[in-house]
């Protein structure tokens, strides 16, 4: 495949193996395996960040009435991505995710299909770009009507925090009122083990990434109206199983644009 180098771990193939999926490469896989040698953790951390994705875009559709969704870094298709929730929720949802990674693109041009209903496009554009995100996407969605813009462990990659926080401001600055961020990521425990695994990762030829403190996560929801339970471990954003999931070094939540 075009573009592709299987000799060097990818972040999205990375992930793809943490969260069980087999869209990945031995190189992948021994840094995966490396990194939870010292954070155990990050297994459970992937799959409870999934399962909150999913909660929180049921939680739009069948809650808050949101037909709409860009998904900006949505990484490899696995099991019940954006579309396929919404879309069970909703056959009509229309659906836009947004990446620039050549191995995402092919696999997205492959499996993300839609309702007859409904829409699914896929387009090929830079999370530091936003302008011309919002552009592209305008193109499948109705940017006078409530979205729902998704941002699931992909922050991290944009290592300034001054950067990261406009980026998602000015997304958020082309969607109406009524709009949500549905938002998580991996969350700095200053821990010794945890800069250690951060480091051995960053420095393993992946994409780095920079992992925040909880202030500055929630620094992210600045200016929305954040729908209860706030912004909490994303295994507690109102789970499906009792007792509740224990913690997961990630936060997330949801929030809507009022004005």
């Amino acid at each position: 495949m075009k573009g592709i180098d299987s000799t060097v771990p990818h972040s999205a193939r990375v992930w793809n193996y943490w969260l069980g999926g087999k869209d990945n490469y031995p190189v992948d896989r021994e840094v995966g395996d490396q990194f939870a040698q010292i954070f155990p953790g990050i297994f459970d951390l992937a799959r409870h960040s999934r399962y909150f994705m999913q909660r929180a875009v049921r939680y739009l559709v069948s809650e808050a009435g949101v037909r709409q969704f860009l998904d900006v870094g949505t990484g490899l298709p696995t099991v019940d991505n954006t579309h396929e929730v919404a879309q069970r929720a909703n056959p009509e949802c229309r659906i836009v995710y947004v990446d620039n990674d050549p191995l995402v693109l092919a696999h997205a041009r492959a499996l993300l299909t839609s309702t007859g209903e409904g829409s699914t496009d896929y387009i090929d554009s830079d999370l530091r770009n936003p302008e011309r995100i919002l552009d592209l996407a305008a193109a499948t969605l109705d940017l006078t009507q409530p979205v729902g813009l998704i941002l699931m462990q992909v922050m991290g990659h944009v290592t300034d925090d001054d950067e990261a926080h406009s980026i998602v401001r000015r997304l958020l600055d082309g969607l109406p009122p009524g709009s949500y961020l549905a938002f998580n990521d991996s969350v700095d425990t200053h821990k010794a083990n945890a800069a250690a695994t951060s480091e051995s990762y960053n420095e393993s030829g992946a994409i780095p990434y920079k992992l925040r403190s909880p202030a500055v996560l929630e620094q992210f929801f600045d200016g929305l109206e954040l729908v209860n339970p706030g912004v909490v471990s994303v295994s507690h954003w109102r789970p499906d199983t009792a007792p509740v999931p224990t913690d997961v070094f990630a936060l997330g939540g949801v929030a809507k644009k009022t004005h």
